[in-house]
């Protein structure tokens, strides 16, 4: 098995070898990635259900009409909030710059709102044991990005593994084209 160097803050976009359904055409972000294994949040995956409704404690970070996001199908009643802090001392945990997750001991949610430009409310999230996206990526079931910021909150996230591939280019921009099943073409 091929090491790789830690993945945090990347994009792993789901290629056409991934053939589970779980994944087919998502975006994750690494939130972690050790050897111990490795965890991310599915970014473009909405739910029909608004955060007002399901987590009414959260309204305050999220924007009115703002969906929750299945951040994977792991822990799906656990609750996960990236954001964007004007002051990253008041992350739980910063993943890059002024990037990171809302603790879970935050106990002044309207200061915490206030201290955010954007946030993104997930249920649940995608997790690997030890070596097991290692395995994954030699089976070519991933292509690795760096993220663009804006990407992190897409206003169009039915779009964004489509739209990372055509920023990639070359190959990559002939596989956004690709149908959510090409057995149907």
């Amino acid at each position: 098995m091929v090491i790789v160097e830690s993945l945090r803050g990347r994009l792993l976009l789901a290629s056409p070898a991934l053939l589970e359904a779980t994944f087919r055409q998502t975006v994750v972000l690494i939130a972690e990635h050790t050897r111990d294994g490795a965890m991310g949040l599915v970014l473009n995956r909405p739910a029909t259900t608004l955060v007002a409704e399901a987590v009414p404690d959260l309204a305050a970070l999220a924007a009115p009409g703002e969906p929750v996001y299945v951040g994977g199908p792991v822990a799906e009643d656990s609750v996960i909030v990236l954001a964007e802090f004007d002051d990253p001392a008041l992350a739980g945990v910063v993943l890059d710059g002024d990037l990171g997750f809302v603790g879970s001991g935050a106990e002044d949610l309207d200061a915490v709102a206030g201290a955010t430009r954007r946030t993104r409310v997930y249920a649940g999230h995608a997790g690997w044991g030890p070596g097991q996206l290692e395995g994954e990526l030699e089976e070519a079931s991933w292509i690795v990005e760096p993220p663009l910021r804006e990407e992190l909150f897409a206003a169009d996230p039915d779009s964004l593994w489509a739209s990372i591939l055509r920023r990639k280019g070359r190959d990559y921009a002939l596989l956004a084209t690709m149908p959510p099943d090409p057995s149907l073409n």
